[in-house]
């Protein structure tokens, strides 16, 4: 059974950073791309970024020069360094494959806030 779980979300002033973590199960996610993404209230869910098995990136206008997704194949991590961070990227953050399948872990929440 697929599971995905993130962590390191958190309340951070605007400027600040935080370091998310997505931990999944399944050998065969270590072959697919994998992205984050965020759905604040009242919006749909948005891919943020995303990293193809060989290691390419791309993100979403908005956050390019701020935000790095990187993976670790053999810790079945993928990790989101938020930088810059402004209060429109408060959101609830999750992982998951791209194009995504439909299990979905719990999320991590991510407030900017003075």
């Amino acid at each position: 059974q697929v599971q995905l779980v993130e962590s390191g979300g958190g309340l951070v002033q605007p400027g600040g950073s935080l370091r998310l973590s997505c931990t999944f199960s399944g050998s065969i996610f270590r072959l697919r791309a994998m992205g984050w993404y965020r759905q604040a209230p009242g919006n749909q869910r948005e891919l943020v970024a995303f990293i193809t098995s060989s290691g390419i990136t791309d993100y979403v206008d908005s956050v390019k020069g701020r935000f790095t997704i990187s993976r670790d194949n053999a810790k079945n991590t993928v990790y989101l360094q938020m930088n810059s961070l402004k209060p429109e990227d408060t959101a609830v953050y999750y992982c998951n494959a791209k194009p995504s399948g439909s299990s979905w872990g719990q999320g991590t929440q991510v407030t900017v806030s003075s």
